[in-house]
């Protein structure tokens, strides 16, 4: 029996009075629940490790610009801090357009182990970037660059992932169930940013009684965070090798035995031989073209995933403490872990109705509750408010953020693109979405203190904002015009939805 295997027949066992011969055959016939979970909750881990990766920057960026400003043989400037804290996503651009062609030729299952590893040695080397070539502790040009090359390699890993796990969990997961699965990936991705707000806030916290705890943080405490990572990135690239290829890319390898066994595991046997021969009637994914269905259904997959980005939520995450302290927020860590929570709390709105609201709706009604909080925000930065206004609008922002296109971009981008061109498919769109991302992150600080005549800093608080809340509004309008509601229909429907659209 193939180790994948048995995580479902292993899982079988947690259930109270289990009757092997019932079990089994009720296994066979509609498939089982518990191995679907086991290994969509592999897949989430890829996530998981999104999440802490983009967003540990938000708790280690300003030691990391103490430590560099300390160099003796350059300058460090606030053009290349904002590329140093975003100079993971050139990795992650680099990831996303590595995807398609891994996912095509090595399969998802190894393309998501690859991933893992980057994650891990990323990690290492971002907590020590003097490795073998630069003495410990001094900042100097070169080892900015080495720092910068380590967290470009573990963004490689997030691009990767980005792509590959909403993907590997649409291949596995029932139509009906496939908006909810895919879902939780965004869940994991908030979560692993709450836990990594959480460990940041721990260990500043660890050291809150030293009177030199911020010499301590430049010097070391960064580095703390950066390493944690590797914990997680370790635990992930085992499992993987636990889980089973995705039915698609065996159907489309030719491997229909196996692609047969996954489907019969998730859906029963009969039910796995009605989607395989579905599948089977759509796959010649190696000789279809990118534009094979039109150029509409590759523009609206990569719009949603520009969309995402520009309408500034990254900004927020990643600077979220920094935000907090401008707004007038004494304890700003422990004000991001709030956020964190906020955050947690509406990707489940979005994970638990998905499939009863339908994709289109909390797009759009997200898109205007962000509108809200984005101009919240930048008018309480040319109108006199209590502080508490403008905490209050972020939260809204991000919260509208976390139950629409948060979630329901990756469910968009893991299914509207037909069988034949999804893995390339999914490279271009998630590649435009960590372009737009590295555009929005390394612009942020130089526009957020943008200054003009008598209204200093607040011009550039206000521009910002108000510039996302205008964004968010012609978001809403894009979903409203030009996305096709996908609840319900199969990743073998869309052949037909975008030929009838051509």
């Amino acid at each position: 029996m193939r180790i994948s295997s048995k995580i479902g027949i292993f899982s079988l066992f947690l259930y109270k009075n289990f009757d092997y011969n019932h079990s089994m055959n009720n296994y066979r016939q509609s498939g089982s629940a518990a191995y679907l979970f086991g290994i969509v909750l592999v897949a989430v881990l890829g996530g998981l490790l999104f999440g802490y990766d983009t967003a540990v920057i938000s708790g280690a960026e300003k030691g990391l610009q103490a430590f560099f400003q300390s160099a003796k043989d350059f300058t460090y400037t606030d053009g290349l801090h904002g590329f140093t804290t975003s100079s993971a996503l050139i990795g992650c651009i680099i990831g996303a357009f590595l995807s398609g062609v891994m996912a095509s030729r090595l399969g998802r299952k190894k393309s998501l182990f690859i991933a893992g590893i980057l994650f891990f040695l990323s990690a290492l080397g971002s907590y020590n970037p003097e490795f073998l070539f630069f003495p410990k502790g001094v900042a100097t040009k070169s080892l900015l660059w080495a720092f910068n090359g380590y967290r470009i390699l573990g963004g490689v890993g997030v691009g990767l992932a980005s792509a590959l796990c909403p993907m590997y969990i649409a291949e596995v997961a029932p139509a009906s169930k496939r908006g909810t699965l895919v879902s939780w990936n965004q869940f994991a991705i908030i979560f692993g940013q709450l836990v990594v707000y959480f460990v940041n806030f721990l260990i500043i916290r660890s050291h809150a009684s030293d009177p030199n705890v911020v010499a301590w943080t430049n010097a070391v405490g960064w580095r703390v965070m950066f390493v944690s990572e590797a914990v997680p990135a370790g635990l992930f690239a085992l499992l993987i090798l636990l889980v089973p290829e995705t039915p698609r890319y065996l159907a489309l390898s030719g491997q229909d035995d196996k692609a047969l066994t996954v489907l019969s595991n998730v859906n029963g046997e009969a039910k796995a031989r009605e989607i395989l021969s579905e599948i089977k009637a759509t796959a010649v994914e190696k000789t279809e073209k990118l534009f094979a269905y039109g150029f509409m259904v590759v523009f609206i997959g990569c719009m949603l995933s520009v969309f995402q980005q520009i309408i500034g939520i990254n900004a927020v995450l990643y600077f979220a403490p920094r935000i907090f302290e401008s707004m007038g927020v004494s304890n700003n860590m422990l004000f991001t872990v709030i956020m964190g929570v906020i955050n947690i709390s509406f990707t489940l709105v979005a994970v638990f109705s998905v499939e009863k609201l339908g994709r289109k709706p909390l797009l759009i009604t997200g898109s205007l509750g962000m509108a809200l909080g984005a101009l919240g925000v930048a008018l309480s930065n040319v109108v006199a408010m209590p502080a508490v206004i403008p905490v209050i609008s972020i939260m809204v922002y991000s919260a509208s953020f976390m139950f629409s296109w948060g979630p329901i971009c990756w469910v968009y981008i893991s299914e509207i693109f037909p069988n034949t061109i999804r893995s390339q498919a999914t490279a271009v769109a998630v590649a435009f979405q960590w372009i737009f991302n590295f555009i929005v992150s390394s612009t942020f600080v130089p526009m957020y203190n943008m200054k003009l005549g008598s209204m200093g800093d607040s011009f550039g608080h206000f521009f910002a904002y108000a510039l996302y809340g205008i964004i968010c509004i012609i978001a809403a309008v894009f979903v409203w015009k030009l996305v096709p509601e996908t609840k319900g229909k199969t990743l073998e429907d869309m052949t037909a939805l975008w030929k009838n659209r051509k």
